[in-house]
């Protein structure tokens, strides 16, 4: 028998509450928070495939994250980087190339990385 993940797990640190990054990765993915989710909880769940969960926890980060998500768009990067920009995300690093490869780090909210591929179309897949 083999093991499925279940849940990607994020820390959340002060000032940062679970639900609000929770909120900003719905938006994300376009997957519904859980219905249990309450402000104030210690964590919310973000119900995609796998889950994403977010704990609260004491410390704050203080180190690159050493697992990140890659995102792959169904519409172009630029224009998932520019509507992940508006939803609350930073530029981190451009590693987009003038041949059109390459990708775009952001981090969340919280300072969490992760990065924008190119879409499937832009890939030719």
């Amino acid at each position: 028998m083999t093991a499925v993940v279940r849940h990607i797990t994020f820390d959340v640190a002060p000032p940062y509450e679970p639900v609000e990054l929770a909120r900003f990765w719905s938006e994300v993915m376009g997957a519904p928070l859980d219905p249990e989710t309450e402000p104030g909880d210690d964590e919310a769940l973000v119900r995609s495939t796998p889950g994403l969960l977010f704990i609260r926890v004491p410390e704050a980060k203080t180190l690159k994250n050493r697992v990140h998500l890659d995102v792959q768009p169904g519409t172009t990067r630029d224009d998932e980087v520019d509507r992940l920009v508006a939803l609350g995300a930073k530029l981190f690093e451009d590693h987009r190339r003038p041949d059109g490869t390459g990708w775009v780090t952001l981090t969340d909210p919280a300072g969490n990385e992760f990065c924008v591929e190119r879409s499937a179309a832009e890939r030719g897949e």
